[in-house]
């Protein structure tokens, strides 16, 4: 009888995780070039509500404007170069934008109102100092941005890996992750390379080992398989949803079938969003990388806006759970990164046949910056 030989994969060599030259270009070719999520809109429902951030080097302002529209501008006054807005999160109480350093002034929409000493310059134009726009798309509640001049469609680069991972978008719009309301949020400063961070979710070789209280919950998972199965990971026996006890305390979501209960599926939509479905709540990382070994990581759950509604909502139990299996998943991506960049890792280690599914998204990596992606097999 003959036996087939499985080859091994490799990983990609360690400098993609402690070189800072690769590292910038990272953030030109992957977060300057796609859309990336920056956060939900909803925490900016009001007008004058603002967050800032930086992406692949520019600063950012998203704003919601006096007509309710959401949008992101290049965070920098068309006079000096002062930032406009140095907090992470704010509302604009005069629901104008001012520079603190000589008072030009914006409109939420991004047009200058305002430059003192200005009006008597006659070659000088308001309409050519307005703040620099960045196309922005909300979707599924998520705010999208993109530095390049004319990107595609938002929906050309996610709904692809949807499909991929589902097989079917049905699925996933049945979550309706667009409706739901933040119930919690948490934010994690972990010491590792990002992409160490996405191609650890992408498995669970780790888990019978790292998430004792998960791999009780599901036994696919205590098993090695997760993310590459192609469909959801059903539940143990009794075991009704991600929680400690695995027990529910709130209905299915509305919209979703009885196949969906007790089914758990989760997902990349690159370059930043993990998106995890559950019967009673979606949680949604968003990586934000600070430096080559520095990623913050926002974690938001979300429920039913009726149920977040009411006086007696309790999120506890699905944040419980989670946030330990984040704890440990960070002190483990922590760890590599420590070891990633010794000399014994310059080419790189091998997936083991079970986790040998992450190499797609090294490729991915090595085509987006350009790089030969190294062969597969050894």
């Amino acid at each position: 009888m003959k036996v087939e030989s499985i080859s091994l994969v490799p990983t990609l060599p360690g400098r993609y995780y402690v070189d800072p030259a690769i590292y910038a270009r990272e953030q030109e070719r992957i977060f300057g070039r796609l859309w990336t999520c920056i956060g939900l809109a909803q925490s900016l429902a009001e007008p004058g509500q603002y967050l800032t951030t930086q992406l692949a080097g520019e600063p950012l302002l998203v704003i919601r404007g006096h007509d309710g529209e959401l949008r992101a501008f290049l965070n920098v006054c068309r006079h000096r170069g002062a930032r406009l807005c140095t907090e992470s999160r704010g509302c604009l109480e005069s629901r104008v934008i001012q520079c603190p350093y000589h008072a030009w002034s914006y409109a939420l929409d991004g047009r200058l109102i305002g430059a003192p000493n200005m009006r008597d310059v006659p070659e000088f134009s308001p309409e050519r100092y307005g703040l620099v726009p960045v196309p922005l798309a909300v979707w599924e509640g998520m705010i999208w941005v993109n530095l390049s001049n004319d990107p595609p469609p938002v929906d050309s680069q996610i709904v692809p890996r949807i499909i991929e991972r589902l097989g079917d978008r049905a699925i996933f719009d049945r979550y309706g992750v667009g409706q739901l309301r933040i119930g919690a949020t948490l934010t994690y400063d972990v010491q590792a390379n990002w992409k160490l961070i996405v191609e650890n979710f992408m498995e669970c070789y780790h888990c019978a080992v790292v998430h004792p209280e998960l791999s009780r919950l599901v036994p696919s998972f205590r098993a090695g398989y997760a993310y590459q199965e192609g469909v959801g990971a059903t539940f143990a026996e009794g075991v009704e949803t991600l929680t400690l006890t695995g027990k529910r305390t709130r209905p299915l979501l509305p919209g979703l079938r009885p196949e969906d209960d007790r089914t758990y599926y989760g997902m990349v939509l690159v370059p930043n969003i993990f998106v995890n479905l559950h019967p009673d709540y979606v949680l949604i990382h968003r990586l934000e990388p600070l430096d080559v070994g520095r990623t913050l990581v926002h974690c938001d759950w979300l429920f039913d806006p009726a149920l977040v509604a009411t006086p007696d909502f309790d999120p506890s139990d699905a944040v419980e759970l989670w946030d330990l299996v984040n704890r440990q998943d960070w002190a483990m991506c922590e760890r590599c990164q420590l070891g990633v960049g010794s000399r014994v890792y310059a080419e790189g280690g091998v997936f083991a046949p079970i986790e040998a599914h992450i190499r797609h998204f090294n490729d991915w990596v090595l085509t987006q910056l350009g790089d030969v992606a190294t062969d597969s097999s050894t």
